[in-house]
């Protein structure tokens, strides 16, 4: 093919081809020049090289004329390698564009993708001159007949949506019903069988672990383990191939409409705070060649290292106009392009930090709330990192819904009998107003769930009273310490029917909490049918049975009634609203929107030191702007005591009776039944549920 270098524009980042060839633009505003490498498709080996003849600011563009889509190719940035001060181009290393949306090919773990010398005492102020190239993959110019946009978006209110998290692979690999040349890719997320499952759970959103291209970490693979979560991410538009089946990236796309088809949004998990580069001594795969000094935060005056509040190696300094636009053009790609419903951003707190901390009004959350594109999408906020005031939960801007970790230790704190834990869940079943209720936010920012991907599964919260994670080889030192579980008596796996039946109804009790919190719930794949990953609890590199979902073991009773839980809270307003409540009286007829009672339908003692019981009377919010009939009254009663207790039920208006409707020590409870005389005995170890509904004659 003929081939030749034009000057091309700054406008279009990436590879961008038309009818006659190919625009490059990319970022590097410290680099003195800028090469294209292109590869052959038959042997991956360099063909030609080109300089990007123009730099606009601190963009370098060039239009290669005559070259078709789905070329392979790879930047070489040229420029001072002076670690010391924060520079490391070394042209002998082939980079990936930040912009690419494919990538063909695997990352090697091999010494060559390092820009100094690994052997040398001077380590990374060395400089290495072996090509890269052989051990990384290329990036592609993609098609873009291939993406045309993916519609139809659900577009569920936040109310009224229950999410899901789960693992591309884990969530398939040993589905039974999946064909097993597909399991594991992104066609097998969204197969007949996994949506059936969904479905039937009632869930409106699903929550994927990373997708972004990503590495798997040396240190990793030096072991035998891989980065399983995929939290290492490198390439921001493009999808992980690892994943890819039949179809390849088009597989994707097809996923995601056949979610939406089922009235499934699909949000992406997403991680902007770092990148796979790692610290000082990791390898120059894409940013660190293109402009270190610009993509990352460095130390002042120490610019040879990284800022590190990511616990990663290295933080992405989103504060960089050009860095912020790489960001954004990421997320708008994936909602216009990809078809994506929301985020969940990864250590949020990290894009949210300028040179004097933490900032909510910071540049990237300005740029964020004003995108026209981004206005209409779910954004979620996993709410710390391990930086200075890292923790930052409730403080996010009011677009945000946020990871509650304190419903999650306060739930399980609770059901496990930590003293003062009663008082503590009161606020949390009311959405955690005194940490929400600000700047006008609504009661569904709080994200509540007892478990997700980090940490224990809800299974091994009721099995484990330790961590059990010597299969990640770092002597058992990963991974949280403090857990608030409990064994129930055993350590790990027992045939004992008692403890057995112990665990099964602390694990309704706690999946019953959650859905009853007010708030937007979370429950991690595998949890409503008892998955364990056998006590480990930061399964990040166990691509193996231990992080995947084992469907052929599942607890067909605890699904069915997951599946009540969840039809439950979608028939029943009162326990999803989207205003907090706050014991106010309602307008419309002056009575308050929350109450509290003990047992014996008193009002609640909450400075009761031994509290470990309680009733909660919901109505529809009073602040809310209108008032809904068909928002029934729902009463809920938290038993914590091994005994049976007697309670007494709040009183009713006339014509109107209470209906028992939720056990949790009777899950597979008939119809719901009506309650004519005004009290209700409950079992120990239970939470029961009931709603005001209207008498029939033969009950007046």
């Amino acid at each position: 093919m003929s081939l030749k270098m034009l000057s091309g524009t700054p406008q279009k980042l990436g590879a961008q081809p038309d009818e006659g060839g190919v625009n490059f633009g990319v970022f590097s505003e410290n680099s003195s020049k800028i090469e294209v490498c292109l590869f052959s498709r038959e042997d991956r080996s360099e063909i030609a090289r080109f300089s990007l003849p123009e730099r606009t600011g601190p963009i370098w563009h060039g239009y290669l004329a005559g070259l078709p889509v789905g070329a392979l190719y790879g930047y070489r940035a040229h420029g001072t390698y002076a670690p010391e001060n924060g520079h490391r181009f070394n042209p002998n290393k082939l980079l990936l564009d930040p912009y690419t949306r494919e990538i063909e090919g695997t990352w090697s773990n091999a010494l060559q993708v390092f820009g100094y010398d690994p052997a040398s005492s001077a380590l990374d102020l060395s400089f290495d001159s072996h090509d890269s190239a052989p051990f990384v993959p290329k990036s592609v110019v993609s098609d873009p007949s291939r993406f045309a946009p993916v519609g139809n978006h659900p577009g569920h209110p936040w109310e009224e949506t229950f999410i899901y998290e789960t693992h591309v692979k884990g969530m398939t690999k040993e589905h039974p019903g999946i064909q097993e040349a597909l399991r594991g890719t992104y066609e097998a997320l969204a197969s007949e069988p996994v949506l059936e499952h969904l479905q039937a759970l009632g869930v409106t959103a699903v929550e994927i672990m990373p997708v972004h291209a990503f590495v798997d970490d040396s240190f990793l693979l030096d072991k035998g383990l891989s980065n399983y979560w995929g939290y290492n991410t490198v390439g921001f538009f493009a999808a992980e191939p690892r994943y890819f089946g039949p179809q390849g990236i088009a597989g994707f796309r097809e996923m995601v409409r056949r979610f939406h088809s089922a009235g499934i949004e699909v949000l992406l998990d997403v991680v902007f705070n770092h990148t796979a580069e790692g610290d000082h001594r990791g390898p120059t795969l894409c940013f660190r060649g293109l402009d270190n000094a610009s993509y990352y935060r460095l130390i002042n005056g120490q610019r040879r290292y990284y800022v590190n509040d990511t616990g990663c190696g290295n933080t992405v300094n989103v504060s960089h106009p050009q860095v912020l636009r790489l960001v954004m053009d990421s997320l708008r790609y994936w909602v216009t392009v990809m078809g994506i419903d929301g985020f969940r951003f990864d250590l949020a707190t990290t894009l949210g930090r300028e040179n004097h901390g933490f900032d909510p009004g910071g540049s990237f959350f300005d740029v964020l709330r004003q995108d026209p594109v981004l206005a209409g999408v779910k954004l979620i906020a996993e709410p710390w990192d391990i930086g200075p005031g890292g923790y930052r939960l409730g403080e996010f801007t009011p677009e945000f819904a946020e990871w509650n970790d304190t419903a999650r230790d306060t739930i399980r704190r609770f059901w496990r009998g930590d003293a003062h834990s009663a008082q503590e869940l009161g606020a949390r079943l009311l959405g955690s107003a005194e940490t929400f209720d600000r700047n006008g936010r609504r009661a569904w920012s709080s994200i509540n769930f007892v478990s997700s991907h980090d940490g224990f599964t809800l299974n091994d919260v009721t099995s484990y009273a330790k961590r059990h994670n010597e299969p990640n080889l770092e002597n058992n030192q990963d991974g949280h310490g403090a857990n608030y579980s409990d064994n129930c008596g055993v350590e790990g796996r027992t045939d004992d029917p008692d403890i057995l039946a112990r665990r099964k109804r602390r694990q309704r009790n706690l999946l019953a909490t959650v859905f009853l919190c007010q708030g937007t719930p979370m429950l991690l794949a595998g949890d409503e049918i008892g998955n364990s990953q056998h006590g480990n609890n930061n399964a990040y590199c166990q691509d193996n049975p231990i992080g995947w979902i084992n469907w052929n073991e599942a607890d067909a009773d605890l699904l069915a009634f997951v599946q009540k839980l969840s039809a439950f809270r979608a028939a029943h307003c009162a326990v999803r609203q989207a205003y907090f409540l706050h014991a106010a009286r309602r307008p419309s007829d002056g009575l308050p929107d929350v109450e509290w009672w003990d047992l014996e339908g008193k009002p609640l003692n909450w400075r009761d030191p031994g509290l470990s019981s309680l009733c909660l009377l919901v109505r529809y919010a009073a602040e809310a702007p209108s008032f809904k009939d068909e928002c029934d009254t729902v009463f809920v009663v938290f038993n914590r005591d091994t005994q049976r207790a007697h309670v007494s039920l709040p009183p009713k208006p006339e014509g109107m009776v209470w209906i028992h409707s939720l056990d949790t020590a009777n899950p597979s409870g008939g119809d719901a039944l009506p309650l004519a005389d005004g009290h209700l005995w409950v079992e120990g170890k239970s939470v029961n549920a009931l709603i005001l509904g209207k008498a029939q004659s033969s009950m007046l």
